[in-house]
């Protein structure tokens, strides 16, 4: 599902709200986990899963064009550990 998709099926269950505050309502929602990520936190939410950081070590790569070795800085990139109820409904 994409991010219109998703705001479509919102509306679509929410018709009292129109598509600009559902639009809102899911850019804060994702700006609030981003803006939590950037910060160094942690973002649980109970039955889906919980959103973190974790660090990656700088590292030598190849550039895939010319097979040139390129530097790769250290960085932190975002990841998902789902809860326990949604690995359960996966895994029926």
């Amino acid at each position: 599902m994409i991010r219109s998709e998703l705001v479509q099926k919102l509306g679509e269950q929410n018709e009292g709200l129109s598509p600009r505050e559902v639009e809102a309502i899911v850019a804060t929602f994702f700006d609030s986990i981003t803006r939590r990520l950037a910060e160094n936190g942690r973002v649980e939410l109970r039955g889906f899963g919980a959103f973190s950081t974790r660090p990656r070590d700088a590292r030598d790569g190849r550039n895939p064009r010319t097979g040139d070795a390129v530097a790769v800085d250290a960085k932190r990139v975002p990841y998902f550990k789902p809860g326990k109820e949604m690995r359960a409904r996966l895994n029926v």
